[in-house]
């Protein structure tokens, strides 16, 4: 018995051996500028659409779980966003889902997937997430709180995941697996890895978080980058900076430097005035990556579909994802200050995030109309030129009738 163990190790060895080196050749290297330039020249001249949760679910959860997954509202809501152009959706996955039920999630997913091909919309797709309640759970979700913004988001890894060394190996299994799983899928645009992985989510939830987040994170991300390009996706991974200085590599935090560094494309959020969200794409564009707002527009603090997308149609992005499609749980067209002052008994004056009522009916029918125009241009010397004259005769007509 010892001799015949014997005889079998080294051939244990080799096989091992092999394994590894079949999952080396098939890692990827970060993309090259010029690869991330070729993409998108790739894509259409300019890309919209909404970070998207359907409107009949709180979280994440409720949407993709078995017993709340609903098909026909992402169908009919879905058809909302490409009335008004919309070619692209960020949507929120989380690691629970897929510990519960990988066959069940992958399954899922491609329903999506098939669903959102239908109106012509490729997502991207986001990993982890560190905003809002750092314990998650499975199965029915909590109600909405009445009058508070996105009062039912988890965070992904929780709190405990997070901070505890052995569900890492569960973590890699499930950004490995997911990204595995439709890595060569062109229905696929691309894959967020990590939203705002420092945020600390104060006043909110600032007290339940671990007081060594910012600096697990650090440690992680690199990791999720290597684990995601182990399994050689052909879609570009990124990670969206989202708050302090980007103007050099020397003056970002840690975790911004590592999103920076190891994105193929680059992505960023802003929900400032335009001259900021100008100046932001100035810090950006230093490093000769494609640049992609993945959220954006919140209406009472001054970022608009008017103000934001002539900045991205100009400074030529992939595009301009923003907060929310169809008003509904999450009550994202409520502002953040609800938190602190519920909406219960008055209403904002305007809505924060959010595209469509239920029903289809555009919030604004002007803000449809602006979608439709960006969404339908070409790039150019004569379709610029057109396009910047029927903009001109826009304003003017908008001039003279007020």
């Amino acid at each position: 018995m010892i001799r015949r163990r014997l005889t079998r190790f080294p051939a244990l060895l080799l096989a091992l051996a092999a394994s590894f080196l079949s999952l080396s050749a098939h890692a990827r290297d970060r993309w090259t500028e010029t690869q991330a330039q070729a993409w998108q020249a790739q894509q259409p001249p300019i890309l919209t659409g909404g970070n998207f949760l359907p409107s009949d679910a709180i979280n994440q959860l409720e949407m993709w779980q078995a017993a709340t997954f609903d098909p026909a509202t992402i169908d009919r809501e879905l058809g909302y966003a490409e009335g008004v152009g919309m070619k692209t959706m960020r949507v929120f996955l989380h690691d629970l889902l897929w510990q519960q039920d990988r066959a069940g999630m992958e399954q899922r997913m491609n329903t999506f997937l098939t669903i959102a091909a239908r109106h012509h919309i490729r997502p991207v797709f986001v990993l982890f997430d560190s905003c809002w309640d750092p314990y998650p759970k499975l199965g029915p979700q909590r109600p909405p709180i009445p009058g508070v913004h996105n009062s039912g988001w988890v965070q992904s890894p929780g709190k405990d995941a997070l901070v505890d060394p052995a569900q890492q190996a569960r973590l890699e299994a499930y950004v490995k697996g997911v990204i595995g799983a439709f890595a060569n899928d062109d229905r696929i645009l691309a894959w967020d890895l990590w939203n705002e992985p420092d945020n600390t989510n104060g006043p909110e939830y600032h007290w339940m978080e671990p007081p060594n987040k910012v600096a697990r994170v650090a440690e992680l991300l690199p990791q999720v980058f290597a684990w995601a390009r182990s399994v050689n996706p052909s879609q570009p991974l990124t990670s969206g900076v989202w708050q302090g200085d980007w103007s050099s590599l020397a003056k970002m935090s840690a975790v911004a430097r590592i999103q920076v560094t190891e994105s193929d494309i680059l992505s960023f959020h802003n929900y400032g005035w335009p001259e900021e969200f100008d100046q932001r794409v100035d810090e950006l564009s230093q490093f000769h990556r494609p640049i992609l707002c993945t959220e954006y527009m919140a209406r009472s603090v001054g970022s608009t579909f008017d103000t934001i997308l002539p900045v991205v149609w100009r400074r030529h992005l992939v595009g301009a994802i923003n907060w929310g499609l169809v008003v509904g749980k999450s009550q994202t067209n409520l502002p953040w200050d609800s938190w602190q002052r519920p909406y219960v008994i008055e209403q904002p004056p305007v809505w924060f995030h959010d595209v469509f009522y239920p029903d289809g009916r555009p919030y604004r029918a002007r803000e449809a109309a602006i979608l439709r125009d960006y969404n339908s241009r070409k790039r150019g010397a004569n379709a610029d030129a057109a396009q910047s004259g029927a903009a001109n005769s826009n304003a003017a007509i908008s001039g003279a009738a007020q």
